[in-house]
């Protein structure tokens, strides 16, 4: 049976047939456009939304609600309402006009309103502009609570005027959108514009192909964004919202995992098999056997080391972990297999801390590592990079210009990298380009004594295999971690005495190194003399900063380690690279002003020794935050448990740079409480990638051009 051919739309009979065809989608002009473009926006409205980022009518869409406020959907009539009741109501109004009051900084806008069953007062408390914009005769929507009295009146919370071009119940009915703001855009005057833009959806890009929003159950771009502004429901607010995190950590994780897999195949590594002849030395010397995780550790760098894959693995653990054995063994590997290697620190003290932790571990394997800092005498500095180029010298230890400043290996192999928390994705991605540049490229072990939660490991650091050293090492003794309020300050300089009366020595932590006209904290210059002059005047006080100049904060250093000063008063510099046993004690002043994570690393400058530890956090925190913080620490001294709070309160940081803290680069996602959409977005990512390794199928032609957007500092990713 033959069936007749199907009329184009807008001909033929029936339900929508005879009707226009609809209006053309906006394209991607649309997207672009300025804020000023839209309806009723102008410049002004352009100039206070490009401070909060927002430049276009895109970013204006992509400018998400925070929270909704849940009205009724239904108007009641005025008398239907109860005193004490929240309502909306439809009105007509019939006068308006400001009554000021005794108190100088009250004004009351009154206007009578009325409809069909009878008549009403409504009040707005200072917005005196509403007696000149509403006009009698204007129809409104009010929002507001009836009070109680003989004439009760209407206290509106929310109006807005219809007929005036926008959507109705915008500001009064169903779930209404709350945004950041400012005072020059207020989240009403947001609220209003995104109404206005909302046309526009329609010339969002469609990044995710149909298979993936199909398997993940995701709606479409526009469906998303007009659903994370003006939902009908909570249900629909919360998939709009889902919908661009994960469309956001997809597009992360495809460069993550096409980074890891890119480095491998655009260029080689020596596979480092090691023989144990050094190796075997250096456990046989050590005082302790290795811990399951330390020799499960070791297991997985050996693997990545024999392989010519280059190795790009991040070994994390708490300050004592055990993190350098398992490095020195790793440099053990490349050693035997004819290679060198690298450890590269952030600063020159730290430096040298390794300097003396790596001659002492790897002297019974026969290495002898070299020094290469701005400090070594320039004549013996040119030695050690004669020798480091003709191949007689195995190890080196040094800050980052060991890969920059000209200084060139015959064979290196490994490179170590402390401290890894301090670079980014962009950063480590340049230290890769820079360790492979006489062609092989070099196998890179980064290591952390800040633990990472598993959220910020797959995103922050999703381009590295992870290796975890949990727990404390055998012989450390536990640190006891007390809140002091400052009416109990004299009682922790008792406990400070008292163990400097029995031989120990003592850190007090400053968060300035000097004070300025609006300091509102502690500084060292400052505490130094304090401290010196009056509740420790009985003992030797010294004092280290960042500021210093590098020999004398070296010296300041040296003098609390080998005992001559009782007393360290310093900035952050001690945070890490300081190991002083006899130190049992640490005062650590505005505790509030330091994030978790450096808290929990100041505290692990003390109790590394035979005597238990004590940490003593002075701090009247101004925010709950701070106070969540120093009462974590007090309540736990796992480092892990610790980072995912301190995850939860300061927020990831930069994941492609080098912030650490605050303001995420990320747009839509948090970790915090994004963790089921990260594992989903990993998912799909990895599935993508397996079908499609270069993202070149039609389908994926737009999600690649947005990995490589958000990749942009590293240039050929994805090419085959």
């Amino acid at each position: 049976m033959s069936h007749p051919p199907v009329p184009p739309f807008g001909e033929g009979r029936g339900a929508g047939w005879g009707a226009p065809p609809p209006p053309r989608r906006p394209g991607p002009d649309a997207w672009r456009a300025r804020i000023s473009s839209l309806a009723g926006a102008g410049r002004a409205a352009e100039r206070a939304a490009a401070d909060l980022g927002i430049r276009s009518v895109g970013d204006l869409l992509l400018h998400l609600p925070f929270r909704y406020e849940a009205f009724d959907e239904a108007t009641r009539s005025l008398g239907e309402l109860a005193v004490g009741e929240e309502a909306t109501v439809r009105v007509r109004l019939e006068a308006i006009r400001v009554h000021p009051t005794r108190r100088r900084n009250l004004r009351i806008v009154r206007a009578r309103v009325r409809d069909a069953s009878g008549q009403l007062t409504a009040i707005w408390f200072n917005q005196d502009h509403l007696a000149r914009v509403l006009r009698p005769g204007d129809e409104l929507l009010l929002r507001g609570e009836l009070g109680a009295g003989s004439a009760p009146e209407l206290s509106v919370k929310s109006h807005e005027v219809l007929g005036g071009g926008g959507s109705e119940g915008l500001h009064t009915r169903g779930l209404v959108p709350v945004y950041a703001a400012t005072e020059a855009l207020t989240p009403r005057r947001l609220r209003e514009l995104v109404d206005r833009a909302r046309p526009s959806a329609w010339a969002a890009l469609e990044v995710l192909p149909a298979w993936m929003r199909w398997r993940l159950g995701l709606p479409a771009i526009t469906d998303a964004i007009v659903a994370a502004h003006f939902p009908r429901a909570a249900r629909e607010g919360r998939l709009g919202r889902r919908r661009l995190v994960v469309e956001e950590l997809v597009v992360l994780q495809l460069g993550l995992l096409a980074l890891r897999r890119a480095e491998g195949r655009r260029r080689r590594a020596p596979a480092l098999r090691p023989n144990g002849e050094r190796s075997s030395r250096l456990r046989a010397a050590l005082q302790f056997t290795l811990t399951r995780e330390q020799e499960r550790a070791v297991a997985q760098v050996g693997r990545d080391l024999g392989r010519r894959q280059p190795m790009r693995r991040l070994l994390q653990g708490e300050v004592g972990s055990g993190k350098t054995v398992v490095a020195a063994l790793a440099i053990c590997q490349a050693v035997e297999a004819g290679a060198q290697a690298a450890l590269l620190a952030p600063t020159e003290t730290l430096a040298e801390q390794h300097l003396r932790t790596l001659d002492s571990l790897l002297g019974p394997a026969g290495l002898a590592p070299v020094l290469v800092t701005g400090r070594v005498p320039r004549a013996e500095r040119d030695r050690r990079e004669v020798a480091l180029r003709t191949g007689t010298a195995s190890v080196a230890i040094g800050t980052q210009a060991l890969l920059t400043e000209g200084v060139t290996f015959d064979a290196l192999g490994l490179v170590v990298v402390d401290e890894q928390h301090r670079f980014g994705v962009e950063q480590r991605q340049a230290l890769a380009e820079r360790a492979g540049a006489t062609g092989d490229a070099a196998h890179l072990l980064y290591m952390t004594a800040t633990p990472i939660p598993r959220t910020l490991a797959l995103t922050a650091y999703g381009d590295l295999s992870v290796s975890t050293i949990r727990g404390r090492p055998p012989g450390r003794t536990p640190v006891d971690t007390r809140w002091v309020h400052e009416d109990a300050r004299d009682e922790a300089y008792e406990a400070i005495r008292a163990q400097l009366r029995a031989g120990r020595q003592a850190y007090v932590i400053c968060p300035l190194v000097e004070e300025g006209a609006e300091a509102e904290a502690r500084a060292a210059t400052t505490e130094v003399q304090r401290l010196a002059a009056g509740p420790l005047a009985a003992f030797t006080v010294g004092l280290a900063h960042g500021a210093q100049p590098s020999d004398e904060k070296r010296a300041a250093m040296s003098d609390f380690a080998e005992g001559r000063t009782d007393v360290l008063v310093a900035t952050t510099v001690v945070e890490v690279g300081i190991d002083v046993p006899n130190a049992t004690v640490i005062l650590i002043e505005d505790a509030d002003r330091f994030g978790l994570a450096q808290l929990h690393q100041l505290r692990g400058r003390v109790g590394r020794g035979e005597h238990p530890g004590l940490c003593l956090v002075l701090g009247e925190p101004a925010t709950e935050e701070g106070a969540r913080r120093l009462e974590a620490l007090t309540q736990t001294s796992d480092g892990f448990k610790l980072a995912e709070l301190d995850l939860d309160i300061r927020g990831e940081g930069s994941i492609m740079g080098v912030r650490q803290a605050g303001p995420t680069d990320l747009r839509f996602a948090r970790l915090s409480r994004d963790r089921r959409e990260l594992a989903t977005a990993r998912y799909a990512a990895r599935r993508t990638l397996e079908i499609d390794p270069g993202l070149s199928r039609p389908e994926h032609v737009l999600l690649r051009a947005a990995v490589r957007e958000r990749f942009a500092a590293i240039p050929r990713l994805l090419d085959a």
